[in-house]
């Protein structure tokens, strides 16, 4: 089975085998994309890299792709799109995004970005509660691919699932991007909680919100309610906020100490996509009156509005109403 076969079918289930190998281009020198090239060559497929960084000319890692993995900050999206549609890319391509952010420009989600400059192009969304360093280390880990063509879902799915990497499949995009986009903030109020030593009920009470509070942001955004219960809503939330790996907790939980951010953004190994994110959202809710107190406070902690305690005396002290 080719690329160019999926997208010849698009909407209509393809065969699931991945009878040889593929090619694949990777966008992205961090670690989550080190880590997708990594499960794809484990898997006996060809795979090239490219990053802003390097001296190769975008050009020459495109020719003859059949994935094309954004493994790039939302920065980097914005960036390259425009790129790429200059460029062009083969039409039987399918570019798979792992992204999880808000372009601050427009609220735009990654896809909908890629969409834009690739209207023509077979596009899905990889995401779910993968910390890229246990991934590394040989640990099992699951995730979500989705698109709109269940033909180029599938066919990604083949190519990076394997023992230990466990790939289902989706028909809600947008869902999944928004699920592993939206906790990235709540994981900052969680490092917060456990910054500030708050304990397991405050914790678990906190997470419980924020999902309802995911949901409500997402579905009004146009995500289907069940995806949020799924591996790439709950399960990245799960994840992100129980980990000290996830650069988003570990924002939270240094805010918690008394760092400052330029000092903890300084300090960190890769981008936190949640600080961005949350400046987003604010504007979103003002602008739509979409109910986001957790969002809220933290957009407030992050621009030096309030300190962790008083986000959290905040939150405590909200009207009381039912549990919906």
């Amino acid at each position: 089975m080719t690329a160019q076969s999926v997208n010849q079918s698009v909407n209509q289930p393809a065969p699931l085998p991945v009878t040889a190998a593929v090619d694949l281009t990777v966008l992205g020198a961090g670690a989550w994309g080190a880590t997708l090239a990594t499960l794809a060559e484990r898997n006996g497929h060809r795979v090239r890299r490219w990053s802003r960084r390097f001296q190769e000319p975008l050009e020459d890692s495109l020719g003859g792709a059949d994935i094309l993995v954004s493994a790039m900050s939302i920065k980097g999206v914005v960036e390259l799109a425009p790129r790429l549609a200059q460029i062009g890319i083969a039409p039987s391509t399918i570019l798979v995004s792992a992204t999880k952010g808000l372009d601050p420009a427009t609220a735009r989600t990654p896809t909908q970005l890629w969409q834009a400059a690739l209207p023509h192009q077979a596009i899905a969304v990889l995401s779910g509660p993968n910390l890229a360093k246990e991934i590394m280390q040989d640990l099992p880990a699951a995730t979500v691919v989705s698109s709109g063509s269940v033909g180029a879902a599938q066919f990604v799915q083949r190519v990076f699932a394997s023992e230990r990497f466990r790939v289902y499949t989706n028909t809600d995009p947008l869902g999944t991007e928004l699920g592993g986009t939206l906790k990235n903030v709540i994981a900052i109020a969680v490092g917060v909680c456990d910054g500030l030593q708050l304990g397991t009920n405050a914790k678990s009470a906190l997470i419980t919100r924020a999902l309802a509070e995911i949901i409500r942001v997402g579905s009004y955004l146009g995500g289907e309610t069940e995806t949020f219960f799924g591996l790439s809503g709950l399960g990245d939330l799960l994840a992100t906020c129980n980990s000290p790996l996830s650069r988003n907790y570990q924002v939270g939980y240094q805010l918690a100490q008394g760092f400052s951010l330029s000092r903890v953004l300084a300090d960190l190994e890769g981008t936190a996509e949640g600080v961005n994110t949350a400046n987003v959202l604010f504007d979103l809710a003002q602008r739509e009156q979409i109910p986001m107190p957790i969002a809220h406070q933290v957009y407030l902690l992050l621009n030096e509005q309030i300190t962790p305690q008083q986000a959290v005396e905040t939150l405590m002290e909200r009207d009381l109403k039912s549990e919906d």
